[in-house]
């Protein structure tokens, strides 16, 4: 097993042959791997941690659009002979990545159909995930929005917790600080997370998906779907 799901799911020798091309690299919290419409270079497959895929907006800050972890691929659009990135990504929990040139990716897929077939379904799951993403920031309730955003994180995360500023994560969800607050201190009070000096911890998974909005549950049936994986198969580790 690699530790990422994407790659565990390719047949034996295509595996051998990507991974003998491919190097593996750290990513470090805070970092930007890649900026909206400019070029990307390499494919990167997380083994840990996870990355925020954000857009920006006039002179707004970035907003999350999506995110990816051990569970996806990072620059799959190469795929497409497209090399520019749709969005800016940023390193939100550190951890590891396998990192395949687009160099080299040409050169395997003529002869890597399972290489092929992952990623064209991956890309489309990320299509549908966008579409989720954006009729939930127009219709749904903070609160609801930020236990989704927490389930998520911590699907992806390394342990049971992760760090993350409220500032931050008001940035990411396009809101103000304040609003991030109340939710995040009603959250605390139900008994669902402990959160203390940017440290978030989620006490109770079940409470946390029930008072989430229900684009958590769509997006684990949108990817479950998508990539034809088995039909108990989550997102979370």
């Amino acid at each position: 097993m690699t530790g990422n799901q994407l790659l565990d799911h390719l047949p034996a020798a295509e595996l051998r042959q990507l991974l003998a091309q491919s190097v593996e690299v750290h990513l470090h919290s805070g970092q930007q791997l890649a900026t909206q419409d400019d070029a990307a270079l390499d494919l990167l497959f997380p083994l840990q941690g996870f990355v925020s895929l954000v857009t920006a907006l006039d002179a707004r800050p970035l907003l999350q659009v999506g995110m990816v972890g051990n569970e996806g691929v990072l620059g799959a659009q190469l795929l497409l002979g497209v090399a520019a990135s749709p969005v800016t990504m940023q390193v939100q929990q550190g951890g590891q990545a396998w990192r395949l040139p687009a160099a080299a990716l040409r050169r395997l897929l003529p002869d890597s159909q399972g290489l092929r077939s992952l990623l064209m379904r991956f890309l489309q799951v990320q299509l549908r995930l966008s579409a989720t993403a954006a009729a939930c920031l127009h219709f749904h309730a903070l609160q609801p929005r930020l236990a989704r955003w927490l389930l998520m994180s911590q699907d992806r995360a390394t342990g049971d917790g992760f760090t993350v500023t409220q500032e931050h994560m008001a940035h990411l969800l396009g809101v103000r600080r304040v609003g991030v607050t109340r939710a995040a201190s009603g959250l605390q009070m139900s008994g669902l997370i402990h959160y203390s000096r940017g440290q978030i911890a989620v006490t109770d998974r079940p409470g946390l998906e029930r008072a989430a909005c229900g684009c958590y549950a769509l997006d684990q049936a949108s990817y479950r779907r998508g990539m034809r994986f088995a039909p108990g198969f989550r997102l979370r580790r």
